[in-house]
């Protein structure tokens, strides 16, 4: 048995859940989020708490069962509490600004990178230097904050660039005998 499919989802009380065959669907506060789960995989409802479950013990439906245990429980926190990821923009000149609902980046490039984000995720941008991106689809939430640090990731000589607030950025020396050179 997965150790991580076996866990039961604990419901909150403003959370609905709907199942109907392989697609469940999750309504809260913060939104509505639906998925099609894989074929053999099916979810339980009993009073607060859903239960992931299996037909049988084949090797595909147990690699799937942990994942989608784990893809029904961020649906059901992404609508009762929402996620959020927080990028540091570090670098002299370097600033990001929201127009509209699109992100633009001022990294070093001779031109400015506008960055549009899909339905349902909100940019803002606190003191021109912090960015957070929030919604309540997790995987949307962390591929857009993966496609804002790529712009400009953190460079390993000086520490320029995108990153994720609390991501230690691994250092490397510069050139020696740079001094004793005439």
């Amino acid at each position: 048995m997965s150790r991580i499919g076996k866990r039961p989802i604990s419901v909150p009380n403003k959370v609905t859940v709907a199942i109907e065959d392989q697609k469940i669907a999750v309504k809260g506060p913060k939104g509505e989020l639906s998925r099609v789960l894989p074929q053999g995989i099916t979810v339980e409802q009993e009073g607060e708490t859903l239960n992931v479950v299996r037909e049988n013990d084949s090797r595909v439906l147990r690699q799937l069962h942990g994942l989608s245990r784990t893809l029904v429980a961020n649906m059901v926190e992404g609508v009762s509490q929402g996620f959020q990821r927080r990028l540091e923009i570090q670098g002299v000149g370097y600033r990001a600004r929201v127009e509209g609902s699109n992100l633009v980046l001022v990294v070093g490039y001779s031109h400015e990178v506008k960055i549009e984000p899909p339905p349902g995720i909100q940019m803002a941008v606190e003191g021109n230097v912090n960015v957070t991106v929030s919604g309540i689809d997790k995987e949307q939430v962390g591929n857009l904050a993966a496609r804002i640090r790529a712009v400009r990731p953190p460079e390993v000589y000086k520490g320029k660039g995108i990153r994720y607030a609390g991501e230690v950025v691994r250092r490397k020396a510069g050139k020696a005998g740079k001094a004793g050179k005439k």
